[in-house]
């Protein structure tokens, strides 16, 4: 089946797995998915107007920028992504590598498009990272300086306040989000109808405000102030900010009951909210000071501060948990080395664990929180990272709409052109952040698509240099002696190519002089597919009697757990009796040595055997048994 008949078949199923009902996992959605965007309430108003380019709190800017808000929401998540871009699934999946695999699918035989786009996507990929850093420290943060109109007195405690919830909120991702997902969807699901009923109880101090909902009153801004109104879209933006979490949490919920939660709940209860605000500023333009907690009658300050921080800490979990999942795919489809990743439920492949991401993250993220100190400051950093991944997933989704999907042209052009005027106002309305802290996620993300494109080159170079010096099939078996010693027992060899000999195997047979009963040479592929189904999952080649190649083909979501694996195959799929304790695994360790040799820049080939040497060993990545193990070292020049 090809991917556009897969996506049509999809068009109103669940993922595979997911039998529930469809309003329970639209329950779980809200919960999960919405946290990002649902949280900007926080602090798109307040930074519109009392930003680094503050705007006159009047009638006209307060209708224009809400005009904004409204329309850019409408376009960018209700049509953009809800409609479009989550018609793209790859088998069910969504998110940037998700969306290059279906175009590069599409652009085979097209080298220059081909790459083209795999550095739009990886570089999209890389700016998400630089997201997972801003978003829980934004989003907390603003959530904490509610103690400013609650407690006043306790204002100096908002950083530190901040820093121990963030440190706790590292601290727990061990344990996996299992046991605190359930009540994900009720909190988030309060918070929704909080916003809401804040939104209702204020529109009627000013009802006039329900007239942004009108374009004129964006265009009139937009006119009207020039330069300030162009530069107001980058505080505006704050409102979309998320938007990409839709899509790349698709395959975890499914795109019907994203779709029910967006248009039923989230979207009503924003727009209510930031109108709510606007009715606010217009009554009483002091409460600029933080116009989401003064929407709120003073009884009603602390739960509030309670309920807020509860909903940003979630949010920051489905940002951190999206790195988690982005790592894997990355490291999946040959983009990172070798990572430890503890999977934290035996029944969601989804809940995984990255230890050395999630303190990295750590770092990074209470770097921010003391660097920039408070929402306002961060709020500079943000958006530049969100507009160039919103920029580069409207470039591919029109490469989806031509090449996969056969629409025609003129009206592929027309569409876009709708959506990259409005990402593009946004990402060079943002770009003028860049000296204010907008650096950070650009800094962030060039550094990850450097790491991320230096270890695919370098492993393809890798490849190439092993595959010229691995022996031919035929010459070995042609040059093995019968007074060569045959052992008990199967040996496997793992080897990152599909032809000639592992050196594994050469390095044993010289040094030990003895080959095993059985010998398999073994390579793991990895698809651009989230799940590999299980009729391709096991190929076997016999080559000679007592000597067989066998291929183990997963997708980018899946768990690379080669002797779980074996041990649900079929003694007919593996050409061999699989028995545990008479296997053992043969493993190569090369040490990557840089040399001038064409390829990569010379500094690139360091950091490439840097990268090599930190790398988690195949031994723990395929969860291989340690007593079963050798490894075998050998010098590769690159």
């Amino acid at each position: 089946m090809t991917a556009a008949g897969s996506n049509a078949n999809f068009e109103d199923e669940q993922p595979a797995g997911h039998s529930r009902n469809v309003f329970t996992l639209m329950f779980g959605a809200i919960g999960v998915v919405f946290g990002d965007i649902g949280t900007s309430p926080l602090y798109a108003m307040k930074e519109t107007f009392a930003g680094p380019h503050p705007l006159e709190l009047d009638r006209l800017h307060v209708l224009g920028v809400l005009s904004l808000i409204f329309w850019a929401v409408t376009i960018v998540v209700s049509i953009k992504y809800v409609i479009f871009i989550m018609r793209a699934d790859n088998r069910g999946e969504g998110g940037s590598l998700a969306l290059l695999a279906l175009v590069s699918t599409a652009s085979q035989g097209r080298p220059k498009l081909m790459a083209l786009t795999a550095a739009l996507g990886i570089f999209a990929a890389a700016l998400f990272y630089g997201d997972s850093m801003i978003t829980p420290a934004i989003s907390i943060l603003s959530a904490v300086e509610g103690l400013q109109v609650v407690a006043p007195a306790m204002e100096h405690w908002v950083v530190p306040a901040t820093i121990c919830i963030l440190v706790v909120l590292f601290a727990i991702q061990s344990h996996g989000t299992a046991a605190v997902g359930v009540v994900f969807g009720p909190i988030m699901v309060g918070w929704f109808v909080v916003l809401a009923i804040l939104g209702i109880r204020n529109i009627g101090l000013h009802p006039e405000v329900l007239k942004a909902l009108s374009p004129h009153y964006a265009l009139m801004f937009l006119v009207g102030d020039g330069w300030l109104g162009f530069l107001a879209l980058g505080s505006v933006v704050l409102a979309v900010t998320g938007a990409e979490a839709l899509y790349a949490d698709m395959g975890h919920f499914g795109r019907l009951p994203i779709r029910l939660g967006w248009y039923m709940l989230v979207l009503p209860a924003l727009v209510l909210n930031y109108f709510g605000q606007g009715a606010l500023l217009l009554t009483r333009p002091e409460a600029l000071e933080n116009p989401f907690f003064l929407m709120a009658p003073a009884w009603a300050g602390i739960p509030l501060l309670i309920l807020a921080t509860c909903a940003t800490v979630i949010a920051s979990q489905a940002v951190i948990s999206g790195a988690f999942s982005v790592t894997r795919q990355a490291i999946q489809l040959g983009y990172l080395p070798r990572m430890t990743i503890i999977h934290t439920s035996e029944k969601e492949i989804g809940q995984i664990y990255i230890p050395v991401l999630n303190w990295v993250l750590c770092f990074f993220v209470m770097a921010l929180v003391l660097g920039f100190r408070t929402s306002s400051n961060l709020a500079s950093a943000y958006g530049v990272a969100v507009t160039g991944t919103m920029v580069i997933d409207a470039c591919l989704i029109g490469m989806v709409m031509v090449l996969l999907w056969g629409w025609n042209r003129r009206r592929v052009m027309m569409l876009l052109g709708v959506f990259m005027t409005l990402d593009l106002a946004f990402f060079l309305a943002n770009a003028t952040k860049i000296p204010h802290g907008g650096w950070f996620p650009l800094a962030i993300g060039l550094t990850i698509f450097l790491f991320l494109t230096t270890w695919k080159r370098g492993r393809a170079l890798l490849m190439a240099r092993l595959k010229a010096e691995n022996m031919p099939v035929d010459v070995f078996l042609a040059s093995l002696s019968d007074r060569v010693a045959r052992v008990p027992g199967t040996a496997i060899f793992l080897t990152g190519t599909q032809e000639g000999i592992p050196l594994a195997l050469l390095h044993n047979l010289k040094h030990n002089k003895v080959i095993h009963e059985r010998v398999v040479i073994m390579t793991v592929s990895m698809e651009e597919v989230p799940v590999v189904p299980p009729s391709r999952r096991i190929e076997a080649i016999e080559m000679a009697p007592g000597f067989q190649r066998l291929i183990l083909r997963f997708g980018f979501m899946e768990d690379t757990n080669l002797p779980k694996t074996l041990a649900h195959a079929r003694t007919d799929q593996l050409g061999f009796f699989y028995e545990p304790m008479s296997i053992s695994y043969f493993l190569s360790r090369e040490t990557i040595i840089p040399s001038n040799n064409p390829g990569m820049a010379l500094w690139r080939e360091h950091l490439f055997a840097w990268m090599a040497r930190s790398a988690t060993g195949a031994m723990e990545f395929f969860h291989l048994p340690s007593n079963r193990v050798v490894e075998l070292g050998s010098q590769v020049e690159i």
